[in-house]
């Protein structure tokens, strides 16, 4: 194992740790009392710019031009009608961003891009919560103030640093209730070191795990496929484990509604034997979001709107569309295949054997989804199709398409 391996993070990694200083020292300035209200929420969207401006570069018109037509559509336009118009407008922003910086030829080692993409994708999480927010009256106007005193709070919300490349989503309510509230409490010292040791931790995994990847090429092509998916998942869950600690350092960890990632979540993640339950854990503060914005508000195919949307989301590529439609596919058959086998495993062995089978094979196809996600050559999605990896899927497809069958004489 190289040990320089250990600081190769995901792109924003870096930044995040830059502003680590940054978040401590707001935390410190807003306990000891030096920080006015109007200051507070300055001192934030300045951090953001500065940010945004060293990881992203050029690129950092990016995001500013959304942000600031956002504020502007939440303060000029009706509740009736500002969820619509500005879902429409960042979907369409982030859409041609993709399009756009996804066809550049850049250095490998240029990571302007992929911060740039992952950043917008957070603004539009924001965006379109702080505008259903509006929509259905969870934030109301407020009353006698100027438009430079309304628009202050949303900038500082849609851009202010600690949630600017990554992090789990924090509400409008609870962002201003925490920007507005004293800090009394001592700094979360311990809390965010455990943080930055579990990332410590996870990229030792990871490493290591890297290092016998090339001894694993003549094995199974499944036990190949699933430690390629391990690897991102290790990956994200540095990710996800830095973010929070950057939150909790700036003293919004109390904000955020509920995390991406915890030990629970950790545990949940790799030993549950449900492929919808995966689904749920999985980025969960995502999986929240897209739960309210599109699953709870599609009348007919909710379960395939929401993975479809997710897709768009994403980015549109190739393999992010095959795979959130494989992802749809096989959860609806998780939903059907889990109720058949669990009544029919009625002693302890067959139970033991029930929940070990399928976990193996939840694993199986969790890594074939992650793949072909991160999967950006049409050629490779290919030899993933053909492959051997693809006959649990397919398995599945064909399981959920007899029960669906058996089901309709049933209705009838």
């Amino acid at each position: 194992m190289r040990w320089g391996d250990l600081l190769i993070l995901l792109p924003a990694a870096w930044y995040q740790l830059a502003a680590f200083l940054f978040a401590a020292l707001f935390y410190y300035l807003c306990v000891l009392g030096h920080l006015s209200l109007t200051s507070r929420y300055i001192f934030l969207l300045g951090g953001g710019c500065l940010l945004a401006g060293t990881a992203m570069g050029s690129y950092a018109m990016l995001l500013l031009i959304p942000a600031v037509s956002s504020v502007l559509i939440l303060l000029l336009l009706g509740p009736a009608h500002v969820h619509t118009c500005a879902f429409s407008i960042q979907m369409c922003w982030q859409t041609l961003c993709h399009l756009g910086l996804s066809s550049l030829v850049l250095e490998p080692q240029d990571t302007r891009p992929a911060v740039t993409l992952s950043a917008i994708m957070l603004l539009t999480q924001k965006v379109t919560s702080l505008a259903l927010d509006i929509h259905e009256g969870t934030v109301l106007p407020q009353p006698g103030q100027g438009l430079l005193q309304r628009a202050l709070p949303l900038c500082s919300y849609l851009l202010f640093f600690p949630a600017l490349l990554g992090g789990p989503l924090c509400s409008f309510s609870k962002f201003q209730a925490q920007v507005t509230s004293p800090r009394a409490v001592p700094f979360p010292l311990q809390a965010v070191g455990w943080r930055y040791l579990a990332v410590l931790v996870l990229q030792v995994l990871r490493t290591w795990l890297e290092s016998w990847l090339p001894c694993m090429q003549g094995w199974a092509s499944m036990g190949h496929m699933w430690t390629q998916a391990l690897l991102f998942r290790l990956a994200y869950y540095s990710q996800w484990v830095l973010d929070e600690a950057l939150l909790e350092a700036a003293g919004f960890g109390a904000a955020v509604e509920q995390g991406d990632l915890s030990g629970w979540d950790l545990w949940t993640l790799e030993t549950t034997h449900r492929l919808a339950v995966f689904s749920r854990t999985w980025n969960k503060s995502t999986s929240l979001w897209l739960r309210r914005l599109i699953f709870q508000r599609c009348p007919a195919q909710p379960l395939l709107a929401t993975f479809a949307f997710s897709a768009w989301w994403h980015g549109l590529q190739l393999g992010q569309i095959f795979g959130f439609l494989c992802w749809a596919i096989m959860v609806e058959a998780d939903y059907r295949i889990h109720p058949f086998l669990s009544a029919r495993a009625t002693s302890c062995v067959t139970k033991l054997l029930y929940r070990g089978t399928t976990w193996v094979f939840t694993q199986l196809i969790i890594a074939y989804i992650q793949v072909a996600v991160e999967t950006e050559n049409f050629s490779m999605l290919c030899q993933l199709w053909t492959s051997y990896n693809s006959i649990l899927p397919l398995t599945y497809g064909l399981v959920l398409l007899l029960l669906l069958f058996a089901e309709k004489p049933k209705q009838n």
